[in-house]
């Protein structure tokens, strides 16, 4: 049954902020639906072998990781594929995706990564795509041959050259770790491995040349490359934003890249933010969290079995991506019946005011959730990168404008 009131969640503010306050019974009788869970993110390690200094896990506001078991234990590997059969079962759903994740994942030995992923295919009656989401920095033979025989694929996490990744992806020794995640990267850049290779994720610095940066992630031949904005909030804005504005650091530095990925005559690799943009403006749907307002299907399981919304939320405050359930014990129809799951959900009615007012709303969705957070009113907020996103989702709206007008003209 679908409660109005999440009251399990733990760790939240004194008062209840958006969505606690959202009134799922009103939506209900309007003839919302929730969206069944189609992502399931597993937290199989809560440690990890870097120390990068943006890190939402360990250096932001939610330091729950402290008290969870470093890797999850079996009965829980269990629960959780029981849980996902009996979702999967319940929505018939025609396929699922695995995310592992962490922490670092790859401390989980080859073998024990192995088990996982077969206790969790087997349970469930429906193809499970499997993917394992690293730093990179232990990745060898040993654990692509598990992968290569479970067909799992591997996305790495680089920030550029050696200079840019080793500012901030360190080990806890101040060690850079870019020579050894280049190691890794060859290796999968050969076959039979290379047919894993899932993409690159990068966080944007400012520090760093973004030309430089894009060029260095391409050595790699990577499929895809994923740009993240650093995790912040109103009240922990990311590094070169004071909170409400003044000037465009990260769209200025994305843009430099998306002039020379656009303008390019055969694209090495796709971007995936600039990707969903484009399609966006040309009426299509979102799969990135970072944008759009396409219902949210994912959810996560610590390495202690305690279900939780997005990790990123972390950023906002300690407890922000709980939900009081737990694999042992509860379904994921019962954690999908919460407000802070639907808010997430709801695409255009989970705006706060001043998006609905935007021209670009519905391109932007309001930006990556957990950037929306301001204490007081919790989620129903603009993006503290709002600024950046309009600057950015123009120029891209523009240049589009540009080449279709130049077809047109040409077609006549």
């Amino acid at each position: 049954m679908l409660d109005g009131h999440d009251t399990r969640r733990a760790g939240r503010p004194a008062l209840p902020e958006w969505p606690l306050t959202l009134d799922l019974a009103a939506l209900v009788d309007r003839g919302w639906r929730p969206t069944p869970f189609r992502q399931f993110i597993l937290k199989i390690h809560s440690r990890c072998d870097l120390a990068c200094t943006y890190c939402y896990m360990y250096e932001m506001a939610d330091q729950s990781w402290r008290s969870r078991p470093p890797r999850m234990a079996p009965d829980v590997v269990e629960a959780v594929a029981a849980r996902i059969a009996e979702h999967v079962r319940a929505h018939r759903l025609p396929s699922v995706e695995l995310i592992l994740h962490g922490g670092e994942p790859l401390l989980v030995s080859p073998e024990g990564i192995d088990g996982l992923v077969r206790t969790v295919r087997d349970a469930v009656d429906a193809p499970v795509a499997v993917t394992v989401q690293t730093n990179g920095v232990r990745l060898d033979r040993a654990y692509l041959g598990v992968f290569d025989r479970l067909d799992v694929g591997v996305g790495v996490s680089l920030d550029g050259d050696q200079r840019a990744h080793d500012r901030s992806r360190r080990t806890a020794g101040g060690h850079g770790s870019h020579h050894k995640v280049a190691a890794g990267l060859r290796l999968l850049g050969e076959p039979p491995f290379d047919r894993l290779f899932r993409g690159l994720l990068c966080t944007v610095d400012l520090r760093n040349d973004p030309l430089e940066t894009y060029q260095a992630l391409l050595s790699f031949g990577p499929p895809t490359i994923d740009f993240l904005l650093p995790h912040g909030t109103w009240a922990q804005p990311p590094p070169g934003l004071g909170g409400e504005g003044g000037g465009t650091p990260y769209a200025d530095w994305l843009i430099t890249i998306f002039d020379d990925w656009y303008a390019a005559p055969a694209r090495p690799a796709g971007v995936r933010l600039f990707e969903e943009i484009i399609f966006l403006l040309l009426g299509g749907g979102s799969a990135s969290e970072q944008i759009g307002l396409s219902p949210t299907a994912m959810v996560v399981v610590e390495t202690d079995g305690e279900i939780e919304q997005s990790d990123i939320l972390k950023s906002a405050f300690a407890g922000a991506p709980g939900t009081g359930y737990h694999v042992l014990r509860d379904s994921f129809d019962e954690v999908l019946a919460l407000p802070s799951i639907a808010a997430r959900q709801i695409g255009w009615d989970a705006l706060s005011p001043t998006c609905r007012a935007c021209p670009v709303a519905r391109v932007c969705g309001g930006g990556h959730y957990a950037h929306r957070y301001r204490p007081g009113s919790g989620f129903l907020n603009p993006s503290v990168y709002c600024a950046d996103l309009l600057r950015l989702i123009t120029h891209v709206a523009s240049t589009i404008k540009r080449d279709i007008t130049a077809l047109q003209k040409d077609s006549r």
